[in-house]
């Protein structure tokens, strides 16, 4: 199999420190005392500038193909991150230089693109790829070289069990139960909840799995708890992500049965790509969700995706970022800034760069704590000690759990063009809008 193409990128430059030395002029004689200002106090010593060789951390991302326009938010978080890491002092007072590759979506070509990272540029540390299935491409190589692999997006429990894997976005260790209990918990809370369902699945990785359970094993699932909880399931559509698939056929089965609700178990635009293709037919479901969408291109689709359904673990909504204070509300506006300027549709940071900003303070964390680049020293620290963060507090991993920390994911829904986290209705921002139709 031929490496595919890839463009290496890096996210922040070598910072190198000249030290200048300078002799401070003998005192003058003192004359007689003169009223006069105060002198001043010692300056506080800000963090010094990081020197020497840098650390280098390397990854793939999905720059291109078909997960391009979620990958380019956690290129724009990381580099914010690295950036901001360089300025607070680097990784044991030494710059940190962020290497990435452009695995093109490709989940094929992953373990390649991670065996170039480890032994020809030789990096030092790694950072996952985005989406499940990569992730487990990466994770292969990242075990058998005995290095840690902290990553933002995979969610599949059953498949990440090696111990020094560390998620930046958890769902807890039983996703398959805990993301459709909390949709159908909020859906119950509307005044007419839906009796229909339908199910539109991406088979592969944790799409798959929150929606069926393992192959072959008998657990809950969003499809058999949907059952369970009194909907009727009138449609289980599955589908093999490709360039050459189509949504035409997903829409006319679709719009023949009417459910009253919609999951889209997808990721990336496949979600959009179906709305798309049901409005061309003139069917609009009265309500929908999508597992991990792509948030931009959704927003950019009107009315079409109004009151449209997501998982979250963060939006900065007014009264969120009231509550979490002025760290995270200046997170959020660089961010901001920074997805203006690559020109994204989108350019909150919700919550994509959130499990990239999460993951990599788990890395920095563990290396502060272990005070060096060993990577089972970093993994026994991590382990036995967790990680503080900035938007889920304190975390604890244990393998037992697939190092899966308890969640604190809501649902979020498009208002008035906006995300907005609605559920749980405690920590939401606003209430969660039922069907207009």
């Amino acid at each position: 199999m031929s490496k595919p193409s890839s463009a290496l990128r890096v996210a922040s430059a070598l910072f190198v420190l000249a030290l200048v030395g300078c002799t401070a002029p003998a005192p003058a004689t003192p004359g007689p005392a003169t009223p006069g200002p105060a002198t001043p106090g010692p300056a506080t010593p800000g963090p010094a500038t990081p020197a020497g060789e840098a650390i280098v951390v390397g990854a793939s991302l999905s720059l291109t193909g078909i997960f391009g326009a979620t990958g380019i938010i956690h290129d724009i978080a990381g580099k914010q991150f690295v950036e901001q890491l360089n300025d607070e002092g680097g990784l044991l007072d030494r710059p940190v230089e962020w290497m990435v590759l452009d695995d093109e979506s490709a989940a094929a070509g992953v373990a390649d693109l991670y065996e170039r990272l480890i032994t020809q540029e030789e990096v030092d540390l790694l950072m996952g790829p985005y989406a499940t299935p990569l992730i487990l491409a990466a994770l292969s190589v990242a075990e058998r070289n005995g290095m840690v692999l902290p990553h933002h997006t995979s969610v599949h429990r059953p498949f990440m069990n090696y111990e020094c894997q560390f998620p930046g976005w958890s769902i807890g260790p039983t996703p398959n139960e805990f993301v459709p209990n909390q949709l159908y918990d909020a859906l119950e809370s509307l005044p007419e909840p839906p009796q229909t369902i339908a199910f539109v699945t991406n088979e592969t990785g944790s799409t798959g799995y929150v929606v069926h359970g393992q192959p072959d094993v008998d657990e809950p699932a969003a499809l058999s708890i949907a059952e369970d909880r009194g909907m009727e399931v009138v449609a289980d559509i599955r589908y093999t992500p490709s360039a050459e698939h189509t949504w035409d056929a997903v829409a006319a089965e679709l719009a023949s049965v009417e459910p009253d609700f919609v999951f889209m178990s997808t990721l990336g635009v496949d979600s959009l790509n179906l709305l798309n293709a049901m409005e061309q037919i003139g069917y609009r479901p009265p309500l929908a969700f999508s597992l991990f969408p792509a948030p931009g291109p959704l927003l950019g689709a009107g009315e079409v995706a109004e009151g449209h359904l997501s998982v979250s673990m963060f939006e900065p909504n007014e009264p969120i970022l009231e509550r979490m204070g002025p760290e995270v509300r200046a997170i959020v506006e660089e961010f901001e800034s920074r997805a203006q300027a690559a020109g994204l549709p989108y350019t909150a940071f919700e919550t994509q760069a959130t499990g990239s900003w999460t993951a990599w303070e788990i890395l920095a964390e563990g290396v502060r704590g272990a005070g060096s680049l060993d990577h089972e020293a970093i993994c026994d620290y991590l382990l036995a000690n967790g990680a503080e963060t900035t938007f889920h507090g304190h975390l604890t991993f244990d393998p037992a759990d697939g190092n899966y920390w308890p969640t604190t994911q809501g649902i979020k829904q498009i208002q008035d063009g906006d995300w907005v986290m609605v559920w749980p209705a405690d920590s939401a921002a606003a209430p969660l809008v039922g069907p207009s139709n």
